[in-house]
């Protein structure tokens, strides 16, 4: 998979903008602040249907005015893609092929991409939320059904807590039991295909850590599930009735609290160097490479998933590797990868890619291609 052009009316700080991407290697270099990352952005929007570093598309406008368009083209295993995607005052529009889609998640994952951006130290050292979400955001792209149940589930969560909160003290056990029904129903299914995807992501995330950490620690990870009887490989019917019967033990408790204290919405994915838990140990370089590892081993998922690479997207990625590893990160870049570099600084860079690579300068929002 490739995406060839980029078109940015009114994204950011870009007025107008176009990028014409190569195949291979694509390094967009700048001083901070010039739009670099907002070009990664745009990529990401179009393919997973939000930023992540943005809670409003208000945000995404141009300051000085009232709409946004996102224009992008790509070459897939099964064709060309024309997509984009309008933000405005009367919200969005999204566009496959000239053709308006009616709803996002008929318009998510069409391009996928794996972005890596100073804010996957969170992957580490953030809140399980944030790990989450992670997982919520690359199963999205992956597998259209886990957004429909992870939408059901959460909205059978949203009613069960607002009952919960109207009714604690007298709650009808009946009213809790069709809500732990919904939720038991959906949860099963987002359970089991977050258990599946790490137990496929965790033999690829540990070989790339040892690849570019050049083997000095071994790093492992597992799901941490707030239900107990949760086991990897239990099929989405093995999952259900274990839901059900915690919800109805822990009843109470909810009631009490007036929220529900067990579900996928309250696990996590616990991370380990040597066997230890790195939440708190792990250094600052360790960290950034564990969140790269993962990131990186989305791709290798992704291609034995749907028979082609996604694009790979790395955000000012190089500043806060050591020597070492930067050199093992650029070795381990298959050419195979498309992949978009943002960094405001070529000096090792370009030495590691030896001028095989496509080269953007970004200034003030306005992108012009340069000779290497």
């Amino acid at each position: 998979m490739d995406i060839r052009r980029v078109e940015l009316i009114d994204f950011r700080n870009y007025r107008e903008a176009c990028l014409e991407l190569s195949p291979g290697v694509n390094v967009l270099v700048g001083e901070n602040g010039q739009g670099k990352t907002n070009a990664l952005e745009a990529m990401l929007i179009i393919a997973v249907g939000k930023s992540h570093r943005a809670h409003r598309d208000r945000d995404l406008i141009r300051w000085d005015s009232e709409r946004s368009r996102i224009s992008l083209e790509a070459s897939t295993q099964y064709g060309d893609r024309r997509l984009a995607l309008e933000l405005g005052p009367e919200g969005r529009r999204a566009y496959a092929n000239g053709v308006q889609v009616g709803r996002m998640t008929e318009f998510v994952g069409q391009v996928k991409v794996v972005l890596f951006a100073p804010e996957d130290l969170d992957l580490v050292k953030g809140s399980p939320r944030v790990r989450r979400r992670f997982l919520d955001t690359e199963l999205g792209q992956l597998e259209p059904l886990y957004l429909h149940h992870l939408s059901l589930y959460n909205r059978a969560l949203v009613q069960r807590n607002r009952w919960l909160k109207s009714s604690a003290g007298g709650a009808q056990d009946d009213v809790l039991a069709a809500f732990d029904e919904q939720l038991a129903l959906h949860g099963a299914h987002v359970i089991q295909r977050r258990l599946r995807f790490l137990a496929r992501l965790r033999a690829y995330a540990a070989r790339i850590y040892g690849d570019i950490a050049n083997g000095r620690e071994s790093f492992a990870l597992s799901y941490r599930s707030s239900i107990v009887g949760v086991e990897e490989g239990m099929s989405a019917d093995d999952l259900g009735p274990i839901l059900v019967r915690a919800l109805a033990q822990n009843r109470a408790q909810d009631l009490r609290l007036g929220t529900t204290n067990l579900g996928p919405h309250r696990d996590d994915i616990l991370l380990f160097l040597d066997g230890r838990e790195v939440h708190t140990s792990a250094s600052q370089g360790q960290q950034r490479t564990i969140a790269l590892s993962l990131r990186l081993a989305e791709i290798d998922f992704m291609h034995e998933e749907l028979g082609e690479y996604p694009v790979l997207l790395l955000d000012d990625v190089l500043s806060e590797l050591d020597d070492l590893r930067q050199r093992n990160l650029v070795l381990s870049m298959s050419r195979k990868v498309q992949t978009v570099i943002t960094t405001t600084s070529l000096n090792r860079l370009g030495q590691e890619l030896a001028g095989d690579y496509r080269l953007f300068r970004v200034r003030s929002g306005i992108i012009a291609e340069e000779r290497v």
